[in-house]
């Protein structure tokens, strides 16, 4: 397969511009930036977060009347899946100082320090250890590590990019911890990539003022998650189990989170941790597929530990707010979704309509290039229509080997030119076509900067919580996130750990939940977590 006659046919417009856009971004003649006035202007009409009847108020909860995603509500306003009877927690089959729930990048960072500070450790993952959103994660993480950057340029980066909604105090911590990180990876053994001198290798990304983007190739998320799994496999004192995701926190009678009931996925059979203290790392929720969207996100991806928290006590943090991400494949079908990192348009590439020309600035930040993106198609009708109906504008890639030099693209992103060429398209010599795809929760379960909540004894880290980005996450600061928190969750759940006494464990939460719901007369057949998504009959 290769792309059809019409689009081949277009393409040749691409071609006959592309000469021109090249000697225009070779003298830093780029589309012009927007100003502050006109993206808000630009979000607010075209944005999928602004749109009517997507959203409603909770109507339970520490969050009520909070409005947040139609599809998220529905999994908030479920039952719970399990009945507190049915589960003897006087039958204890882990007993450990911290349960890290969730196994991707910010779950295997605070396992790994929670050892370090001297606690015994199990991971609970629902799938395998790694099959996460920061395996997936591709271009780079952000880090003010040169002497022309500082993490004040980085916090200031940032805040914009979050339309200065962010925590500053959640903010702060990221950046200022973030040349540590990237120390810390690499002692690890991640291979970041470097100049022939060792020196690190940075680009720009969407709304930043400095080089700042660290990667692997377009494979960063994966390296990290390589590097991070192989050293918690490692360690003693930490155990991971994979296949048995949590159904539910345990609380004592005190309140304090006090472990979590575990469900194998082949047995069903259940088994209970008891712990004194807990960090739940579970990722987001694209595979809600908020509006309709199709998604960046793994399989597992299915909002469980938000769940999870809210039962228990926890508060929600702008999840109101949802991130598409501007470059997700629409062509061919088989990859509709996939992600086209960002690194890309950093690397030189322009998007372009269907008549060749530029439209956005090719680093707004991505909410603001999501909605040109959606305007382009929608209300300009320059997009190019799919066999199958869906519609999107050229991400002209070939634009990088004119720029850097032949064999660019095929060394920068190896593996985007291996998926592609499985279809006999050469994205060194044809532009890709792409639309928004839904890509991050930008909200979460509130956390304070040493990643605690309003539940004693539970911490939250990475994708799951909210604040840090405000209502837009920047390219790279998501793998920062999790390294970052994770790390912070670890070292602080162990040194609560040293002092925590537990008591007699309960699940009395969930019936007081149940009894809310009731309350409220929310009548559903619906349970939560949902563990994996549910495609029956429904048609991407």
């Amino acid at each position: 397969m290769s792309y059809p006659d019409n689009m081949l046919e277009n393409i040749k417009k691409i071609e006959s511009t592309r000469a021109r856009i090249v000697e225009e971004a070779k003298k830093g003649d780029n589309f012009p930036r927007l100003s502050l006035e006109d993206g808000e202007k630009l979000l607010r009409k075209y944005h999928p977060d602004y749109k009517d009847g997507t959203k409603r108020e909770l109507k339970v909860g520490k969050s009520k009347g909070e409005l947040v995603p139609n599809e998220f509500a529905d999994v908030i306003e479920a039952y719970p899946g399990i009945e507190p009877g049915e589960i003897d927690l006087e039958q204890v089959d882990y007993d450990v100082d911290v349960l890290v729930i969730g196994a991707g990048g910010a779950g295997s960072a605070a396992a790994l320090t929670a050892q370090e500070a001297g606690a015994k450790v199990l991971v609970a993952t629902k799938l395998r250890h790694g099959d996460a959103n920061t395996m997936m994660a591709e271009g780079g993480i952000q880090a003010a590590d040169k002497e022309e950057d500082s993490p004040t340029r980085h916090f200031l980066d940032a805040l914009g990019g979050g339309h200065f909604s962010n925590d500053h105090d959640l903010l702060a911590a990221m950046v200022h911890d973030a040349p540590a990180v990237i120390e810390w990876l690499e002692d690890l053994g991640v291979m970041f990539d470097k100049d022939p001198d060792g020196t690190m290798r940075t680009l720009h990304g969407g709304g930043t003022s400095r080089k700042r983007m660290h990667s692997a190739g377009d494979m960063t998320g994966a390296e990290i998650m390589r590097t991070l799994r192989d050293e918690v496999r490692n360690r003693e004192d930490i155990k991971v189990v994979e296949y048995e995701p949590a159904v539910s926190l345990i609380k004592d009678e005190t309140g304090g989170c006090a472990g979590a009931v575990l469900q194998n996925m082949e047995t069903g059979k259940f088994s209970v941790v008891r712990a004194k203290t807990v960090i739940i790392a579970t990722g987001g929720f694209g595979r809600l597929h908020i509006q309709g969207f199709p998604t960046t996100n793994h399989y597992g991806a299915t909002a469980d530990g938000l769940v999870l928290g809210y039962r228990a006590g926890c508060s929600f943090s702008f999840m109101d707010a949802s991130q598409f991400h501007p470059t997700g494949v629409i062509f061919p079908e088989q990859n509709v979704g996939l992600l086209i990192t960002e690194k890309v348009r950093g690397a030189g590439s322009q998007l372009v309509n269907a008549d060749g020309e530029q439209f956005v600035y090719p680093l707004e930040p991505r909410d603001i290039e999501s909605s040109a993106i959606i305007r382009e198609c929608f209300e300009r009708k320059k997009g190019i229509e799919t066999q199958t109906g869906r519609i999107g504008v050229w991400l002209d890639s070939p634009m990088i080997d004119v720029l850097e030099g032949e064999g660019t693209v095929q060394k920068e992103f190896p593996a985007k030119y291996r998926q592609f060429m499985r279809h006999g398209i050469d994205i060194s010599k044809q532009p890709m076509l792409i639309f928004p795809t839904l890509h991050y929760q930008n909200g979460g379960l509130k956390i304070s900067d040493d990643t605690s909540t309003e539940v004693p004894n539970l911490y939250v880290a990475g994708e799951v919580s909210g604040g840090i980005h405000g209502r837009n996450r920047l390219m790279g600061n998501s793998l920062l996130d999790v390294t970052v928190f994770g790390r912070r969750a670890g070292t602080a759940a162990a040194r609560k750990a040293k002092e925590v006494k537990v008591g007699t464990l309960t699940l009395r939460h969930l019936t007081a939940y149940a009894k809310e719901l009731e309350s409220v007369g929310i009548k559903t057949e619906r349970i939560s977590p949902m563990i994996l998504p549910d495609y029956v009959g429904k048609v991407g």
